[in-house]
């Protein structure tokens, strides 16, 4: 490991003595260390951090060297100016001025600043430039960078989940537009990345940015590496609907969002879309279609990604520490009848008169027509693709299929309750009781 200065006042140290050292171990009378300090004036040397090479005055190394014998190395370091960073030319009111603007308006910029004072006559015009009041506002701990840094009521901790398969993030990247014939189509990556090993469950580019794309993109990496006990997204309306909600609560994960305009809460997701934007995304621009983008997508992932050494992870591979934590703890595999149950929706529906209700779109229709006009329970698993919804009605279930509206033209219309028994017509004449009350006849007794 190389020993290197901490900071440039100890690297000029260090150049002073390297020049005058030698002559502080030799005993020289006073006309020999003259004539030595004279020979090394006529020489050029080259200061730390300078690409230009000076020379220094016998005064000027007779100062350093007899600093050296009395003080050593840290008598040769140079001493700040003691106003560094104070804006000399500014008086005490108006940088008290100065400061408590940016203080009260910490978005106001130093040039909107000095235009203002100087339009409202409290600064002449030219009187300070706008390096010096950035200075300023450097050493007032004012400037951008620190305000950015210092907003928010908390301070900010890098954190990490305590082991693999704890917390998973979800986000979505914006990817460069895909030119498919003469038309050009979004690129959305859709990706699922686990905390504690930065390694990639599951990434997809996709045309859309919708709840069931993502809900998708979960079931998949559930099915694949169970089920995690918080999954962290974003604050978009993608991942705020009720369905993922409720899907989350009976699977018993946690789901989380992130503060809205804060994207340092989830830095590791920011972290890795960086990555593979100068790994990847940059460079499909001449791409038409999703399964290109995807297979390139899994190729840097498990070729690439997965196998490089991480900063995060103390060096160690995303790989590495993945497969250690499922050797150690092996996930629980997701009952299928869980994850069905957890994935299915089910909504109040009125059916029509015709025997159809909607559902995601797509007209669905029923066989039983004595369910036209009431009021059902459709449901549907997102698991089935295409969807296979179905009624609930009265602790009965009842299929629902797509309407076919041609085949119906010519088709037997059915009976509304099928297999129900035929029955003698009823006697029953409104006409006729109240005619019989008109003639004074004896009201009929039969039922």
């Amino acid at each position: 490991m190389e020993i290197v200065p901490k900071d440039h006042a100890e690297a000029v140290a260090v150049f002073r003595s390297q020049i005058v050292g030698a002559l502080a171990q030799r005993a020289l009378d006073h006309g020999e260390l003259r004539a030595e300090l004279v020979r090394l004036s006529e020489q050029a040397f080259r200061p730390p951090g300078s690409q230009l090479t000076h020379r220094f005055s016998v005064t000027t190394l007779e100062r350093w060297l007899y600093r050296f014998k009395h003080g050593g190395i840290d008598a040769l370091k140079p001493k700040p100016r003691s106003d560094r960073g104070r804006a000399r030319e500014l008086d005490a009111a108006v940088r008290k001025l100065l400061v408590d603007i940016r203080r009260e308006h910490p978005s106001a910029s130093v040039s909107l600043i000095l235009r203002t004072l100087v339009a409202d006559g409290r600064l002449a015009a030219g009187a300070v430039s706008a390096s010096t009041v950035r200075r300023l506002m450097r050493e007032a701990g004012l400037d951008r960078v620190s305000l950015r840094d210092s907003t928010g009521s908390k301070t900010r901790l890098r954190w990490q989940a305590e082991r693999p398969n704890a917390l998973w993030h979800g986000d979505v990247c914006y990817g460069p537009q895909l030119v498919v014939g003469r038309e050009k189509k979004p690129l959305r990556i859709h990706a699922l990345v686990d905390d504690a090993s930065r390694y990639v469950l599951a990434i997809e580019a996709m045309h859309q940015e919708r709840e069931i794309d993502m809900l998708g993109l979960f079931v998949r990496a559930l099915r694949k590496h169970g089920a995690p006990d918080v999954l962290y997204l974003d604050n978009g309306a993608t991942y705020r609907g009720d369905i993922l909600a409720l899907a989350c609560a009976r699977l018993s994960l946690s789901l989380l969002h992130a503060r809205p305009y804060d994207p340092e809460a989830r830095g590791k997701m920011e972290r890795f879309w960086r990555t593979l934007r100068e790994g990847s995304l940059d460079f499909m621009g001449s791409l038409s279609s999703l399964h290109e983008v995807n297979v390139r997508l899994y190729a840097f992932a498990d070729e690439h990604y997965h196998r490089a050494p991480h900063a995060g992870l103390m060096g160690r591979t995303p790989a590495a520490v993945w497969e250690e934590a499922l050797a150690q703890r092996p996930p629980e595999p997701l009952n299928e009848s869980r994850l069905r149950q957890a994935l299915t929706v089910r909504e109040r529906r009125r059916v029509r008169r015709d025997t159809t209700v909607d559902i995601e779109g797509v007209t669905y229709e029923l066989d039983q027509g004595f369910l036209a006009g009431r009021l059902v329970t459709a449901a549907w698993c997102l698991l089935d693709q295409p969807l296979a919804p179905w009624v609930e009605h009265d602790g009965e279930v009842y299929a629902l299929h797509a309407v076919d509206v041609l085949a119906n033209a010519t088709r037997e219309r059915p009976p509304r309750r099928p297999g129900e028994p035929a029955h003698d017509p009823v006697d029953f004449d409104p006409t006729r009781a109240l005619l019989d009350r008109t003639l004074g006849r004896a009201a009929r007794k039969d039922i």
